[in-house]
């Protein structure tokens, strides 16, 4: 794991400026880049958004749903336990990509 952190952190500053704009079909590089943000999610919500704990899943909520709650978190209007420290730590684009992973998972997996 220790490996991969020097890809995740050059992957991170390669992608925040892409200018990604919600109403754009993801694009397979963009897709991968969530995939990568995503890691950092599985420890909790599962790889696949499918939590085996009392943790929420996310599998098959919708982007828009995941990136509303991810910056709600980020800006304080949305109380956590934990992940408002987690959301702060992703710029906009990076919640993006994020919420598009997760929240594409479902439509893959049909």
């Amino acid at each position: 794991m220790l490996a991969a952190a020097p890809l995740l952190l050059a992957s991170g500053h390669g992608f925040a400026a892409t200018g990604q704009e919600a109403s754009k079909p993801v694009k397979p590089e963009t897709e991968s880049r969530g995939e990568i943000l995503s890691l950092s999610c599985a420890g909790c919500h599962g790889t696949d958004g499918k939590s085996a704990s009392i943790i929420p899943s996310i599998y098959g909520k919708s982007p828009d749903y995941i990136e509303t709650a991810l910056i709600d978190f980020k800006n304080g209007s949305r109380q956590s336990t934990v992940m408002d420290r987690h959301a702060k730590g992703y710029s906009d684009d990076e919640i993006h990509l994020i919420a598009e992973y997760f929240g594409n998972l479902s439509k893959k997996n049909h």
